[in-house]
């Protein structure tokens, strides 16, 4: 356990965010890596696999509904000091996390066909796209698993174990890549099937390791339970909290699959386009989401603990030193768009159309900051509502104009670039708002725990 209600905030914003960061450095490699052998496969199996793959976005959001949930009750009760309690919540997460790995395999088999329907009309996307979830749903249910052993080490301050268990199993994803995808070294190249079973295997690994880890060490705090016993009241404390972070990565998915519905009029290479860059912007944002995620163990504790100079404080050095890192980002995605683009794909028309994409949105490169500061405030302090409340706003505001935009004889793929862009400047603007409110309404009064 490290107790993060003393020393030097901006050291434990670091301490926790870096290794965070090597780990999600290294899975965008592995998300470069698998793109890059993908794309040998043509536009269309880039499509597949960008419309198959956002189905991770739904998933994302119940994994984010158990991580956030985890991570701000063990923190709160950490603080205060209540370790029993902090462990009951964590065996409430593994009998949650199991439960959803169940429900994740029967509605993904049962319905994924009629998912990639509604995504493309082109029935060779949908084949390669159908091929590849049924490799890629088993590492996606065990997800959960994974989600609820990082969360409740991440809420006691440990985080370099599942650093480690990442660089790991994104490593072997990268191996696995090549070899299942184009066929190196077995002469049986398995396209996208390959992809989502490099990305499974890769998954269980990390399970395995992961809980082996947890078996053998002393967190001071977090203990393996006797007994497994369910208790409905913590599955709500933890939903509760949960629900609306989690809502934002469902607002996420909903957002991605309209924008691939409303594009398929464009054709298969703007659909590839959207694909490539969205997952190198997705990389590109990883550092100020390492930091984000760092933020609710730290605020957490602190507001456990009475601290309330140190939650505002945490939520100034957290924004600081993610402007900072997204500022750098920015300038180099307008200046490497091209290249960046061109090391995925030859092809003259997703070229075009993925430079475009890159210029317009990479201005969420800013905006994101804003974002991701407030969120990792709200999951810190038990209620993240609010911030559902601006994700849902930045939804409604894209959606509206783009529909209203789709009517007319010039529409474009630039103009929903552009309403992506402002829509999300607009969501870090009403975040700003809404913390503030809430850090008046929770910190005042509060009182240090002895």
């Amino acid at each position: 356990m490290t107790d993060l209600t003393q020393g030097s905030l901006r050291r434990h914003v670091w301490t926790m965010a870096l290794p965070m960061m090597v780990g999600m450095f290294v899975q965008s490699l592995y998300l470069f890596v698998d793109l890059y052998f993908v794309a040998d496969l043509g536009a269309e199996a880039i499509a597949a696999v960008s419309a198959a793959g956002n189905l991770m976005m739904l998933i994302m959001a119940l994994t984010q509904m158990l991580n956030v949930g985890c991570v701000a009750l063990i923190a709160r009760y950490t603080g205060a000091r209540e370790h029993q309690q902090a462990n009951i919540v964590f065996q409430q997460a593994m009998l949650m996390g199991l439960a959803l790995a169940v429900l994740t395999l029967v509605l993904g088999f049962g319905l994924s066909g009629l998912y990639i329907q509604l995504l493309t009309a082109d029935p060779v996307v949908q084949q390669q796209a159908q091929q590849f979830l049924q490799a890629y749903l088993p590492g996606l249910a065990l997800m959960f698993v994974s989600t609820a052993i990082a969360a409740a080490l991440r809420a006691v301050g440990v985080v370099k174990p599942t650093m480690q268990v990442q660089l790991i199993t994104v490593l072997m994803n990268i191996v696995l890549a090549p070899v299942l995808i184009a066929g190196w070294g077995t002469g049986y190249p398995l396209g996208v099937f390959g992809a989502g079973l490099a990305s499974s295997i890769s998954v269980t690994l990390g399970v395995l390791l992961l809980w082996g880890y947890f078996l053998k060490s002393d967190h001071s705090v977090l203990q393996v339970p006797k007994q497994w016993r369910f208790e409905g009241k913590v599955w709500r404390q933890i939903t509760a909290i949960g629900v609306p972070a989690g809502g934002e990565f469902a607002l996420i998915f909903v957002f991605t699959a309209f924008v691939y519905w409303v594009i398929q009029d464009f054709g298969t290479a703007t659909q590839a386009a959207f694909g490539i860059g969205n997952r190198i912007l997705q990389a590109m944002t990883m550092p100020a989401m390492a930091i984000s995620f760092a933020l609710p163990a730290i605020v957490g504790q602190n507001f456990g603990a009475g601290q309330a100079e140190r939650v505002r404080q945490s939520f100034r050095i957290g924004m600081q030193q993610m402007a900072m890192v997204m500022g750098l980002l920015f300038i180099l995605c307008q200046l490497l768009a091209h290249p960046l683009m061109a090391f995925f794909s030859d092809d003259p028309l997703v070229l075009a159309e993925g430079e475009l994409f890159m210029r317009i949105i990479s201005f969420n490169c800013l905006s994101v900051v804003l974002v991701f500061s407030c969120s990792g405030i709200f999951q810190g302090l038990g209620n993240t509502w609010p911030s559902l409340a601006s994700s849902s706003l930045r939804v409604f505001v894209f959606m509206l104009p783009v529909l209203w935009l789709s009517g007319r004889s010039d529409f474009s793929p630039a103009m929903v670039w552009y309403c992506s862009a402002a829509s999300v400047l607009l969501q870090g603007l009403c975040s700003c708002y809404l913390v503030r409110w809430q850090l008046r309404s929770k910190l005042t009064g509060l009182q240090v725990v002895a």
